[in-house]
């Protein structure tokens, strides 16, 4: 960390552009799936946001009406480039919500409203830092990517990737509650489909129940693979998982079902490929079809889950100049030195570093746990919090060398 930094008067920079507002202006304009152009409204907003503030901004669909929104400051020094990404998407409003909605209300020292932890907070934090970087910036280069569809396919992200970004570090600002996480598990979510043959449900024998076949299935699976499972525990993100979400099959009682569908959530690990995670599961199925003649069965992926890119692990060590980097910001900021940790979803994080190469951590404002909920708030301090991580961080790792001095 350089030494000349005034960590109050970066604060108080900081304070003056009024992160916490600006979150809570995105947080009124929703961007969940099932609006027309679904995020056009918050690029844009941001866009006028960081204008005013002197930041020149590019404006990338990754789908008709559904742009990234791009933009960067440099130093006038040589020097390591880092990538603030965050997503301008949310999921939609819970049908339990209690009113908060997209209100965008400050109360108690809270941001109320979906999007408030998932993540408008942090996109409103990295366009705080990047406009107060402007002019504090030594040397290198600090940019902004705010995508599309992160709770979907990851169409911004993947269209990110596919531009070749160059940077040298990447933070992705989901919220840890202002903890370093330096990976998270890879996803995928699967569907299993049975075929058998309908009958009257008084004359079973002369059909073939899929239901049966894939209850033998996830019996197979609790009995073989959750075992092989967690004896592969990684020594950051533990064991990976799989969990049976949906299961749908039949007509009615007194039928014998001809089908059944069950879908999956599979977390990896590194060293786990979809390749691999497939052939895990066709191994027991082909033992359920062995002992039920004239059963099919096969495995997607659902449909609408990713977009084409895998969704794989992300593990960045603790060395890595990002890392230490985003380490030393963080105590400096916060007060307190703490180990880092992994994150318990997924990130578009793991795309930068798996397709373009970018060593990148994960540091946000929020509580997981609120993300997705009714009760969805972050506390505002956090907002203001991560912008100055994100300052001192880009102070820090932008002036180092491309060595890794």
């Amino acid at each position: 960390m350089p030494p000349a930094l005034d960590v109050a008067a970066l604060s108080e920079r900081i304070a003056r552009l009024a992160p916490v507002s600006l979150a809570a202006e995105l947080v009124r304009i929703p961007s969940h799936p099932g609006i027309d152009r679904q995020e056009e409204a918050v690029a844009r907003h941001l866009a006028t946001w960081l204008e005013r503030h002197g930041v020149a901004v590019e404006l990338d669909e990754a789908a008709p009406g559904r742009p990234n929104l791009l933009a960067s400051v440099a130093g006038a020094g040589a020097g390591r480039s880092l990538l603030l990404c965050g997503h301008t998407d949310t999921v939609p409003l819970n049908a339990d919500d209690p009113g908060v909605g997209f209100a965008g209300e400050l109360r108690g020292g809270r941001l109320f409203g979906r999007g408030a932890v998932d993540m408008k907070g942090a996109v409103a934090a990295m366009a705080a830092a990047l406009v107060a970087a402007r002019e504090l910036l030594p040397a290198g280069e600090l940019a902004l990517a705010a995508v599309v569809d992160e709770e979907m396919e990851s169409i911004g992200a993947e269209r990110l990737v596919a531009a070749g970004p160059r940077a040298d570090g990447a933070v992705v600002g989901e919220p840890t509650s202002n903890r370093l996480a330096l990976g998270h598990k890879g996803l995928e979510w699967l569907e299993v489909r049975f075929t058998g043959r309908a009958a009257h449900g008084g004359s079973p024998e002369a059909g073939i129940n899929a239901i049966d076949g894939a209850a033998r299935f996830v019996a197979a699976v609790d009995r073989c693979l959750r075992p092989r499972l967690a004896a592969r525990r990684h020594p950051l993100l533990g064991p990976p998982t799989l969990n049976f979400g949906t299961v749908a099959g039949g007509d009615q009682p007194s039928t014998v079902a001809a089908s059944c569908r069950l879908t999956l959530d599979r977390r990896t690990v590194p060293g786990e490929t979809y390749a691999s995670v497939v052939a895990e599961l066709e191994e027991l199925l082909a033992e359920v079809v062995a002992v039920m003649p004239g059963l099919a069965a096969r495995i997607e992926r659902v449909p609408g889950g990713m977009g084409t890119l895998e969704h794989v692990a992300l593990e960045t060590p603790v060395a890595a100049p990002i890392a230490a980097a985003a380490a030393r910001a963080a105590a400096l900021a916060r007060g307190v030195a703490e180990p880092p940790v992994a994150f318990p979803a997924w990130t578009d994080g793991a795309l930068l570093a798996g397709f373009a190469g970018i060593p990148t951590v994960v540091f946000g404002p929020g509580e997981l746990a609120l993300a997705h909920s009714p009760r969805e708030s972050v506390a505002t301090g956090e907002i203001d919090e991560t912008a100055l991580v994100y300052l001192l961080l880009a102070l820090d790792f932008c002036s180092g060398r491309q060595d890794g001095a």
